[in-house]
């Protein structure tokens, strides 16, 4: 049973998998710990490609009530049997999602570094919104989510918040007061033993 004072896990896919030794892998993952969420986020735009891959992660979800959302192809989502959509440019698109996909769909958003696109999302029926990254990233401009933005979400909205994006143990520690989920990706993955490592960082939650 989850504790409630605890933030939960929200668990993101690699980029690039093979369905050969994927599924096999997240079993291991989600059977090792408790998620709420499972999000396929794959680099490719290939349409057969991606169907494919969501039949599959769908399958190993599923079967393990763990809901599944699909990065920004909303389309595929409805079509595959997915829970819903993570929409990766902030308020932009959720209110042509949420019509698309009805109001039982999880419709989320990610607003990197900025409260307003948090808030607009909100505003514009977001079930829950990720800010990030939260680690020192080389990515994009070098911005960082602050642990304040954390703090000032989680005291004065309702929409669930996530924190993702360069998660150590250090920041998971940190951030475990005031954000309701994290989303652990690549901090997993690129680690032989992906279940290992998420308890390395699972375990600094307290």
């Amino acid at each position: 049973m989850a504790d409630p004072d605890r933030p939960q896990l929200y668990l993101i896919t690699p980029p690039a998998l093979s369905l050969a030794e994927f599924p096999d892998q997240l079993a291991r993952v989600l059977d090792g710990a408790e998620f709420a969420c499972l999000r396929l986020t794959l680099a490719t735009s290939d349409e057969s490609e991606l169907g494919r891959a969501a039949d599959a992660v769908r399958a190993v979800a599923h079967a393990r009530d763990v809901a599944l959302v699909i990065d920004r192809h909303f389309l595929l989502a409805a079509r595959h049997g997915l829970d819903g959509v993570h929409l990766p440019d902030g308020a932009r698109n959720v209110r042509k999602a949420r019509k698309e996909l009805g109001d039982d769909a999880i419709v989320g958003a990610y607003c990197g570094t900025l409260r307003h696109d948090g808030i607009n999302a909100a505003e514009a029926g977001a079930d829950y919104v990720a800010f990030g990254p939260v680690g020192d990233s080389p990515l994009d401009d070098g911005s960082q989510a602050q642990d304040e933005l954390f703090a000032w979400w989680s005291e004065m909205i309702e929409i669930p918040v996530v924190a993702e994006g360069a998660l150590t143990p250090e920041r998971v520690a940190a951030l475990a007061p005031v954000t309701d989920f994290f989303a652990f990706g690549e901090e997993i993955w690129r680690a032989e033993d992906p279940l290992a490592a998420l308890k390395d960082l699972t375990a600094a939650m307290g």
